[in-house]
């Protein structure tokens, strides 16, 4: 049955495509939505705002995005959502068609294998309520074509759902005319956040029943249109500012009932994504591989209004400098490589990206940590902005100002926030665990790396007093190193190790500990910074090599470790599910065993990356799963994210062509590529042989030929 979904999917995108086979033909928006990948198969544009499609469910972790493919039971179709991430929330405004007479439930199963998600678009036939939905989208609004079989046409609408039991706090809504619901939504959820929404048919409402819910705080609503063979069109438009704001946005976006034309613009919108790499390979790798640069684009989300006009951290009504204002900011997961990726593709939405992260933090003091519609979560660790803005700043991408980009660094590594206490970090040189509670070494570590890259940033502007300062700091993993295990450990005020020491445990800050979502055998290795002083305190190549294979290897007893559902993908101790780990092959690289790194780079890819539901191995984490894909599969990767300095690993398709900005074109080769022939013998750049084992940003900037010679061991 899967195959045979997949297969309906491919052809629908095939077929609505002009001419050949574009990448867009190639993405499987299901590629995720099992297991714990958590994306979502719904409609929406690049970075769109609005996102909308299928949910059903709205509890447990297993629904962070609304959706899962095993299912068959459809609660309805929400407009906002969140791609892939380990937390809950969205599923705003939820609409159900039905044909029938009005009932208390309507729920329905769905036909699975007519259900159809490409780039842009989403259908499903609702077996119950006897219609056939459709969805497209713009980046504010969402346009739905409903089918009735029979003369009956209904709505259900239900304001109060949100996706894993957040809370509706208040819903102020009004019907302006026949046609029309709007208003204003107040929700605490991850963070406290507003929108304000217009929901416009293309008929008048005849009939409508609305009924109160003890524990919801809008009311339930049944609109009744008159019967009619047509099918039904329903427009639904966002925004954080006002219902003002979200008929502008409407307007703007999708001022006619065009279904077909909406899509196609949504369409036109992937493709010019999509275009910037064109891989070669089989087409399963193709799939693979689009699907992951798709995904890669679905977030951030522009939270501006067509006008420019969004709703602040400090909850006030801002004009982005850009006309655009960026949120969804996974950025403990996406600094590694969706950043760099998006900086060096497409600089133009980078520069877009830092500005709005600048923005966030004149409002709320300091840069974003989990910046949810433009409000801070506060989620994960460390201020991993920063190395996107100073990325930003160092290579000068449009519209970034790098002294306004250093004062946001500065305040935020300076001034006390959420579990950064910079007093007691300067004071020990580490985070105590008897007085910074959980997550002190995750939380010493991951601040190591902000503290490097503000560095770079304060030379380059002069600050020379500041960058010795932020330099010094990114060296404190030295203090965590314990010589006697040769691990991160955690140390007490006093400066006594963690005891009893537990190697193998996973710990969160919810269960306390001294790592997030893992265990120091997964973190020690967290030094993008300095992989040279790592591999040199751990005693020089061979003994780093040979430490970093236990990693690979150790697999304790399961009530050692205890269960923390993020570490997946697990070979040994390495945990590619979750986004610490996803630098560490690449270390064996810069250890001189750049074939360990093609052993482990082709395993994880061949074992976690494939084209079914169920082809990722964690949370996709708004792309960052994806990026880690794309850059191994051309052979090179970020391990340290602002460097400019790219780590050889192993192609794993057999070349690619990238459209570098500035019209310059980079094409990859892996000559010999095969199941066996998965190490590199040589490495050329315009025909001068490669000695080192990185690469530039400024080479692969200026295109040309970048081949692989690949060899059998």
């Amino acid at each position: 049955m899967k195959a045979r979904i997949f297969l309906l999917a491919l052809a629908a995108a095939a077929l609505f495509s002009c001419g050949g086979k574009d990448g867009i033909d190639y993405v499987n928006p299901f590629i995720g939505t099992d297991f714990n990948g958590h994306t979502f198969p719904g409609a929406t544009v690049p970075h769109g705002f609005v996102q909308a499609g299928p949910q059903t469910g709205i509890l447990t972790w297993d629904y962070c995005s609304g959706y899962r493919f095993t299912d068959s039971l459809m609660l309805g179709f929400s407009q906002t959502r969140l791609s892939g991430t380990g937390c809950a929330d969205l599923g705003d405004i939820l609409v159900m068609p039905f044909s029938d007479s009005v009932r208390t439930s309507y729920v329905s199963h769905f036909d699975k294998a007519g259900e159809t998600a490409v780039p842009g678009y989403y259908t499903a036939y609702l077996d119950e309520n006897r219609v056939r939905a459709e969805v497209t989208a713009d980046a504010h609004t969402a346009l739905y074509r409903f089918s009735f079989d029979g003369p009956k046409r209904n709505v259900y609408i239900d304001l109060n759902s949100v996706t894993g039991g957040r809370k509706v706090q208040s819903a102020e809504i009004s019907c302006p005319d026949e046609y029309t619901l709007e208003g204003t939504v107040r929700v605490k959820g991850w963070n406290r956040r507003q929108y304000s929404f217009v929901m416009r048919f293309d008929a008048p409402v005849t009939a409508s029943r609305s009924w109160s819910v003890d524990d919801k705080v809008a009311p339930l609503i049944v609109f009744t249109f008159a019967e009619d063979s047509r099918p039904l069109m329903m427009k639904v438009a966002l925004s954080t500012v006002s219902v003002e704001g979200a008929r502008g946005n409407m307007v703007a976006e999708i001022p006619a009932w065009d279904f077909s034309g909406t899509r196609k613009k949504a369409v036109v919108a992937w493709k010019d994504v999509l275009s910037i790499v064109t891989p070669q390979g089989s087409e399963r790798e193709k799939t693979i591989f689009y699907t992951a640069l798709y995904h890669m684009y679905i977030q951030p989300n522009n939270i501006a209004d067509v006008d420019g006009q969004y709703r602040g951290a400090d909850d006030e009504i801002h004009k982005a400098a850009t006309g655009k204002h960026y949120s969804t900011l996974s950025q403990w997961d996406t600094f590694r490589a969706a950043n760099p990726f998006y900086n060096m593709m497409t600089p133009g939405f980078g520069g877009e990206l830092a500005v709005s992260m600048v923005e966030q933090a004149r409002e709320q003091g300091y840069l974003p940590v989990w910046g949810l519609w433009g409000q801070e979560n506060h989620c994960m660790i460390g201020n991993h902005s920063v190395p996107v803005v100073v990325d930003a700043a160092l290579r000068g991408l449009p519209g970034v100002d790098a002294a306004e980009v250093y004062e946001a660094v500065r305040r935020s590594l300076t001034e006390n926030h959420h579990k950064c206490d910079w007093e007691m970090y300067d004071r020990y040189g580490y985070l105590p665990f008897d007085l910074a509670g959980s997550e002190s070494i995750a939380r010493t570590l991951e601040m190591g790396y902000d503290d490097y890259c503000a560095a770079l940033l304060a030379e380059k502007l002069g600050h020379m007093e500041d960058a010795e300062m932020f330099r010094r700091r990114s060296q404190y993993f030295r203090n965590v190193y314990d010589p006697s295990t040769r691990l991160a450990r955690g140390r007490d005020s006093e400066g006594n190790w963690r005891t009893p020491f537990q190697p193998f445990s996973y710990q969160t800050s919810s269960k306390g500990g001294d790592y997030t979502e893992g265990n120091c055998w997964q973190y020690t290795w967290h030094v993008l910074q300095d992989a040279p002083g790592l591999i040199e305190i751990m005693g020089g190549n061979e003994a780093f090599v040979t430490k970093l294979d236990s990693l690979f290897v150790f697999t304790p007893d399961e009530s050692v470790t205890g269960y923390v559902p993020d570490v997946s993908g697990l070979i040994g101790q390495y945990a590619h599910g979750n986004e610490p780990s996803h630098h560490v092959a690449y270390l064996y690289t810069l250890a001189g065993r750049q074939d360990r790194t093609a052993e482990v780079v082709r395993e994880v890819c061949d074992r976690y990356y494939t084209d079914q539901p169920d082809g990722l191995c964690g949370n996709e984490d708004c792309g960052q799963m994806s990026a880690w894909y794309v850059f191994s599969s051309l052979g090179f990767y970020p391990v340290d994210p602002v460097s400019g300095v790219f780590v050889f690993g192993a192609p794993q398709i057999p070349g690619a062509e990238l459209r570098m900005p500035g019209g310059k074109i980079l094409k990859i080769k892996a000559e010999g590529l095969s199941e066996e022939a998965k190490y590199v013998g040589r490495i050329t750049y315009n025909g001068t042989e490669v000695t080192l084992p990185t690469i530039t940003l400024d080479e692969l900037l200026a295109g040309g030929e970048l081949v692989f010679e690949m060899r059998t061991k």
